[in-house]
């Protein structure tokens, strides 16, 4: 089995750069600017004949259910994409765009319509292209539109469900979702169809006004089925050759748009399976897939891409079966995959590979770098030549307009949640953004909240993420606010949240809360109360005309017997107080939510402790992003933590906890990374089924941390409202009901623009 050195180290220091003082200093970004101003970042750059104003480029994250039915743009996509050129980024990107409908069955949905935009459906799409295109080039951007040959085996099994319709791939492979289900393989006739497609999406994409095509070539989807051995089994015929319908492609993209129109191609330099899973590999469905492209085979592959035509690069690692690498979540070190770009850079210059027009092929760096000062480093180490973004973007799209102007500390920053632009679209609806409550809403909620026809005079009950976004947008138009905080700083939930070394993104994004709350202090709209427990009556006396409460959690109660008399501490509490810890090194985590697996992953592998996580459901992380639970399992897997699912505590006993587990045949492998958690409203029919038959056991454990979940404090409010001390009382984040960032966010910010 083929593995990369570089590949090798890269893979496995993604979990463990956490142990490393050096490589936490360089993997722990912050929202600094040490070296402003950012020359480099902000300098034109050529593309072909083509001019980019300045090197940051908006990276391609799907705008699914952002078009009609027939696939046009539609305004809620078009104002998306106008807030971003206008925050100054100079080349944004589309989302995919499948040009294989009627080929590849996952893309479509019942009554041919569809949930992603479409370029190669007939003229009734090209007004909301042009539309785009104009309206982008109105602040000095350009964009290219991301082609893609479809999704084959990482696609939607429903089609055989509703159209009893396989789904497809470049050979016999079995799909990503459901294993059980194959692929068919596509046959020659129709991969030509898709090629011819491809220049005619392209010669369209021209006409509309758009500036470039992108070849969506990475991450597993069917370009790459085709272009790469570790899903291309074929023997015979012109597209055994693996590289050939990439090639092709692009030559036929040139005959139909001519030379001087730029093409871009996104590829992975590995898909680093081998790397990831070693001799797991061996596991079906893996097994298939173990000779992939190597490193030297896509330096040659990039090569000749570029003679048959392509103008510039991004590249990354990984694919949907390692899904963390091509969706770099909180855990991962920023900058993450500037030693691949840096890589591509060398064997381009060592090699003095120009494109057709006799310019250096870019090659624009991914992952992680929304840190202004790590962009502009790597710029001035020539490590890459442009810089991608795209959930910094989606935070905040006047990102390179802030870092321009040198206020960087203003960016609101990406959490790494990825609860609004992945999970979303997973879950059937568009990409939004857990810190931005605008994120795609741009065509409904005003970028300057109308100022109050009338001020009021309001208080705020907590100072987490929800209490403090809605104090500081209802004091920035012109309401009276009083923010209660009953400890002695500003952040609630994010400061426990914060304490791992991996959770640095979340840590900027409290530095920035509570700076924007000091900055609205002030100002002189808002009062800042810290220290301070509201009560009823206090809040009754000041006459307040709205109150919010904002109030969170509190632990969920876990009715066991012997709890009183253990050795137990809440996860939060010992995040914030780590001296509780004490001599402990043998650990017992009750709870597999976020929470849990996130201090264990903290207790692992920056207390070097003996850890086993107990969860009673069938899934660790059930309802997390596919990319961040993945990570945290398999480095939890790689440092030794045990995982018990359907692992239900029965007692405690001083330092032993019993438990019961199912055992039955049906219970999942906790430590399966390859395969994603089907959404609830899926039903896999070929699923083996949950048994009953289980086993007791007695875990010992130096201390017990308890992690199961908490419930929404609604006390202050239901007594509040009982008894009328104000005349509007609203409900708001964790303390209505306990979720996620993203609707704590849309509530406060929602809420704050609009009493």
């Amino acid at each position: 089995m083929k593995t990369d050195a570089l590949v090798q180290r890269l893979v496995d220091s993604y979990g463990s750069w956490v142990t490393d003082d050096s490589a936490v200093r360089a993997g722990c970004a912050r929202m600094t600017q040490n070296l402003y101003p950012y020359t480099s970042m902000f300098s034109p750059i050529r593309i072909n004949r083509m001019t980019v104003k300045n090197r940051l480029v908006m990276a391609p994250m799907g705008n699914i259910d952002m078009c009609e039915e027939t696939g046009r743009p539609n305004d809620k996509m078009l104002q998306y994409f106008f807030a971003r050129a206008k925050g100054g980024t100079g080349l944004l990107t589309t989302g995919l765009v499948p040009i294989s409908h009627g080929i590849d069955h996952s893309i479509t949905e019942l009554g041919k319509l569809t949930y992603f935009p479409r370029i190669d459906r007939s003229r009734t799409v090209f007004a909301g292209w042009r539309d785009l295109a104009e309206g982008i080039h109105v602040y000095g951007a350009k964009i290219f539109v991301q082609l893609t040959a479809g999704l084959g085996r990482v696609g939607n099994p429903q089609c055989l469900i509703n159209e009893l319709k396989f789904p497809v791939s470049a050979s016999f492979n079995p799909n990503f979702y459901m294993s059980q289900i194959p692929c068919m393989r596509l046959s020659g006739h129709k991969i030509k169809k898709i090629v011819k497609n491809t220049g005619q999406a392209a010669a369209d994409a021209k006409a509309a006004g758009l500036d470039g095509v992108y070849l969506h070539g990475h991450e597993g989807y069917l370009m790459e089925q085709l272009t790469n051995p570790a899903f291309n089994h074929r023997k015979l015929g012109h597209f055994a050759d693996w590289q050939a319908f990439g090639l092709d492609s692009v030559r036929e993209i040139r005959k139909r748009v001519g030379d001087d129109y730029p093409i871009m191609y996104r590829i992975d330099l590995s898909l680093a399976l081998n790397e990831t899973y070693g001799d797991t590999m061996e596991r079906n469905p893996l097994k298939k897939f173990k000779n992939g492209r190597t490193v030297e085979m896509t330096l040659d592959y990039m090569k000749h891409l570029v003679e048959a035509g392509v103008d510039i690069f991004d590249v990354d690692l990984g694919c949907y079966d390692n899904w963390w690498l091509p969706h770099p979540p909180a855990g991962m070190p920023a900058g993450c995959f500037l030693d691949v770009a840096r890589t591509v850079k060398q064997y381009f210059s060592e090699h003095d590979i120009v494109s057709n027009a006799g310019v250096p092929v870019p090659v624009v760096a991914v992952g992680k770098l929304g840190y202004p000062d790590l962009a502009e480093q790597a710029l001035r180490d020539e490590k890459c030549d442009m810089v991608m973004l795209g959930r910094p973007l989606l935070a905040d799209p006047d990102w390179p307009r802030k870092a321009y102007s040198g206020h960087v500390e203003d960016i609101t920053p990406c959490i790494g949640c990825q609860e609004g632009c992945i999970n979303e679209f997973v879950d059937g609806g568009h990409p939004q953004c857990a810190v931005n409550a605008r994120t795609s809403f741009e065509h409904l909620l005003p970028e300057v909240p109308p100022a109050p026809a009338k001020p009021k005079k309001i208080a705020v009950v907590g100072g987490g993420p929800a209490g403090i976004l809605f104090a500081t947008t209802a004091a920035g138009r012109g309401h009276q606010v009083t923010l209660f905080e009953k400890e002695d700083r500003l952040g609630g939930k994010l400061i426990p949240g914060s304490v791992p070394k991996i959770k640095f993104d979340l840590d900027n994004y409290r530095l920035y809360l509570e700076r924007q709350a000091i900055k609205a202090a002030s100002e002189g709209n808002l009062t800042l109360c810290l220290n301070t427990e509201a009560s009823p009556e206090q809040l009754r006396q000041e006459q307040y005309d709205s109150i919010i409460f904002a109030t969170g959690t509190k632990p969920s109660a876990l009715p066991v017997p012997g709890i009183d008399a253990a050795p137990t501490v809440e996860a939060s509490d010992l995040l914030c107080h780590p001296e509780k810890l004490g001599n402990s090194m043998k650990i017992l985590v009750v709870g597999g939510g976020v929470v849990g697996c996130e201090t264990a992953y903290w207790l692992s592998y920056e207390h070097n402790c003996e850890v086993t996580v107990v969860e009673m459901t069938s899934y660790f992380m059930d309802g997390t992003c596919t990319a961040n639970r993945g990570h945290l399992i398999h480095y939890m897997k790689q440092a030794g933590v045990t995982l018990l699912n359907c692992c239900k505590v029965v007692s405690f006993h001083g330092n032993e906890v019993t438990v019961e587990q199912n055992i039955s045949k049906g219970v999942p492998d906790p430590y399966i990374t390859w395969q994603p958690i089907l959404p609830k409203n899926i039903e896999n029919p070929l699923a083996p089924k949950l048994g009953t038959e289980t086993t007791s056991k007695v875990l010992k454990a130096d201390l017990i941390v308890l992690a199961a979940g908490g419930r929404e404090d609604a006390s202050l409010f239901l007594e509040a409202q009982r008894n009328h001390i104000a005349p509007e009382l609203y409900q708001i984040g964790d303390s209505f009901a306990p979720g996620k960032v993203l609707e704590a966010v849309r509530a406060a910010y929602t809420l704050g623009s609009k009493i």
